[in-house]
């Protein structure tokens, strides 16, 4: 019996179509004449104990009634199944609707039907961020952490983005000047009481599902213990070189700011979570590919979040 079949089995599910095959391997089957996503975990990344989190997590705010997927347990109750392989598995809702939409993909709709998507992701953002302060989490709940040291560290949670082949001499100097300035920017955010907790950390366009002016968010793969603004951030980092990008960013914060507080000087500092981002992206990228273009593409996007960021403390 493979994979696929013996998670199948154990949640009872038939009608296999792969819906993705990247970081994890995605699969939406039919469960009791309904749909719901299979997700075959990449090897090595989080542990059961990791997922498990996750899932109590996502469990939790769907409980409270936000708008993500929920988890499924197998026939015997199980949340994280060990396959025979050593991969895990688990199942969660299905999502209806489709998404907000891919990088370097231009947005659908007018601009102001962009601004009032983001708006809206704004304020679900929010919620979900006011709904994790009032959870109490059970005894070994083990995420990563989005912290100072997984960030900016000598050994980032994404990897030592600095050392990417794509940098040269020059740009390598930029980086590291630009990560040195952030990492006291990042510690006096963080010992003046900047907000921090639980966070999705990949609010991507592909990550945010509407549907009729309802947005969900999915893949809570990366979530971890990090800084509020690194989702918003991580919201806006597709937006880089967008005619209406301030307009977006404007209408997100408008959005956060409606359910959460957002103060003025935490706002001014989106820059340089965008730029943390950008960074996390460039190191992400290097153990995943060996074209040297595909590296230049994320190395150029950080290079241009670092000259943003610089320029605005100088």
């Amino acid at each position: 019996m493979n994979e696929l079949d013996e998670a199948l089995a154990a949640w009872g599910a038939t009608g296999v179509r792969l819906i993705k095959d990247r970081e994890n391997a995605v699969y939406e089957v039919a469960l009791d004449g309904q749909r719901a996503a299979l997700r075959l975990h990449r090897v090595g990344y989080q542990s059961a104990a990791a997922i498990m989190s996750e899932l109590t997590w996502m469990e939790a705010l769907a409980g409270a009634g936000i708008s993500v997927p929920a988890p499924i347990y197998t026939r015997d109750g199980t949340g994280v199944m060990t396959l025979k392989t050593g991969r895990l598995a688990t199942m969660v809702s299905w999502v209806n609707g489709m998404p907000l939409g891919a990088d370097g993909v231009p947005l659908a709709g007018s601009a102001s039907d962009q601004e009032a998507v983001f708006r809206t992701i704004g304020r679900a953002v929010a919620k979900l961020h006011n709904v994790t302060d009032g959870l109490v989490l059970p005894k070994g709940f083990e995420r990563h952490a989005w912290d100072g040291e997984g960030l900016l560290g000598e050994n980032p949670f994404w990897g030592r983005f600095w050392e990417s082949p794509a940098l040269d001499s020059d740009e390598r100097a930029l980086i590291l000047r630009a990560r040195a300035v952030a990492v006291d920017r990042l510690r006096m955010f963080r010992e003046g009481g900047g907000d921090y907790g639980l966070i999705h950390a990949d609010i991507l366009r592909e990550n945010v599902f509407v549907d009729q002016g309802r947005v969900t968010l999915i893949d809570f793969d990366d979530a971890g213990f990090g800084f509020r603004l690194y989702d918003l951030a991580t919201l806006m980092s597709q937006n880089e070189g967008l005619k209406n990008s301030d307009a977006l960013r404007e209408a997100a914060v408008a959005g956060y700011r409606a359910v959460r507080p957002l103060p003025d000087e935490a706002e001014a500092l989106l820059p340089m979570f965008v730029m943390l981002r950008r960074f996390a992206s460039m190191g992400w990228v290097v153990p995943r590919t060996s074209s040297l273009t595909d590296m230049r593409l994320y190395a150029g996007r950080a290079l241009n979040a670092a000259q943003v960021f610089l320029s605005s403390v100088a």
